[in-house]
């Protein structure tokens, strides 16, 4: 899969595109003083994403959220903090038009469950405060917007 540049073209959505929904979010750790945040890098991605896919046929979003993190970070022991909203672009293709749904979540849990991971994908924990590059400019937005909400709930 090809990773294209994203600039400000992703974020308005052209006449007659079908819309996708998915589900995803933050999933945050803390260790002694330290607050980490759960990413994903899909095999050859130039950057790492907050975990999230497509609502299979019957599921509630929070439902996807939860089964979304579990099989692309290997994380399932979480927690439901917050219902953080939605966030909308293009999809990689640019033929669909995605509404992505994101919740904060608490784990204690340090490694991925591996049965659970997607092949390809790496999961890893950063430190809330030094994130490394993240591919979609929405999804570090929403770190940033909502990291005092984090401080706040996790301590």
């Amino acid at each position: 899969m090809e990773f294209p540049p994203i600039d400000d073209s992703w974020y308005h959505r052209p006449p007659n595109v079908e819309e996708e929904v998915s589900a995803g979010g933050i999933v945050v750790r803390t260790q002694g003083s330290d607050h980490y945040v759960a990413l994903i890098r899909e095999k050859g991605a130039p950057g790492y994403v907050l975990p999230k896919g497509r609502l299979e046929p019957g599921e509630s979003i929070e439902q996807a959220a939860h089964r979304e993190i579990a099989e692309e970070a290997g994380l399932t022991e979480l927690k439901l903090l917050l219902d953080l909203g939605s966030r909308e672009r293009l999809s990689y293709s640019k033929r669909r038009w995605k509404k992505v749904y994101y919740f904060l979540f608490r784990t204690h849990q340090i490694q991925a469950n591996i049965a659970r991971l997607e092949p390809g994908n790496e999961m890893a924990w950063f430190l809330l405060n030094q994130l490394p590059y993240i591919y979609w400019p929405e999804q570090k937005a929403l770190i940033d917007f909502t990291r005092p909400q984090i401080l706040q709930l996790i301590r």
